[in-house]
């Protein structure tokens, strides 16, 4: 059986994002100086970080839920169009005969076409077709690539490979500013 919406979200975003699961509290420490490892900050900006990270966490997983709500009732609803649309094709398909054939109160009798009548009909007809098809096959490679971009992302975030080679040493050097603004405060 094929993975929900649901699934696949839940897999991509929210298994592999628990701080934890990224850095362990000894990694993180071991990012602070030697002097520093061992004060209990480390250990409180680890467990702030965490909740913050537990926030977000949480804030996503009720985001899929909504939108496993709303896809739902999106389906609920083209189903229904659908049908509505299924009941004005009979109603277009009449209103077809009578432009075709003229209204007639009890019985439609079919006007006589010649080739000559009939081809440019068809030929209007099969031109509106291949365009709707061209139209069709555009949105589809449209969607296509935003499909295959979407899923090359998320398999970026799961396998932490991410488009900013530079966010570790950006976050220890952000860490360092925190550290260096603590000791202007004399909070280490």
């Amino acid at each position: 059986m094929a993975p929900t919406e649901a699934a696949i979200l839940q897999n991509y975003l929210l298994l592999p994002a628990r701080l934890p699961s990224i850095i362990s509290l000894q990694e993180f420490t071991s990012l602070f100086p030697k002097s520093q490892q061992s004060s209990p900050q480390v250990r409180a900006l680890y467990r702030d970080l965490q909740q913050q990270r537990n926030a977000i966490v949480d804030t996503v997983s009720a985001s899929i839920d909504a939108e496993v709500k709303h896809a739902k009732a999106l389906r609920r609803t083209i189903i229904r169009t659908k049908k509505e649309g299924e009941l004005e094709e009979q109603d277009d398909e009449i209103e077809i005969e009578r432009a075709l054939f003229g209204s007639t109160s009890v019985t439609i009798t079919p006007k006589q076409h010649s080739l000559q009548s009939i081809i440019p009909d068809l030929d209007s007809a099969i031109a509106d077709l291949e365009s709707d098809l061209q139209k069709l096959e555009e949105e589809e490679s449209t969607l296509l690539e935003s499909i295959k971009q979407a899923a090359g992302n998320m398999s970026d975030l799961r396998y932490g490979r991410l488009s900013n080679p530079n966010l570790t040493s950006e976050v220890i050097d952000g860490l360092h500013g925190i550290q260096e603004t603590c000791k202007q405060k004399r909070l280490i």
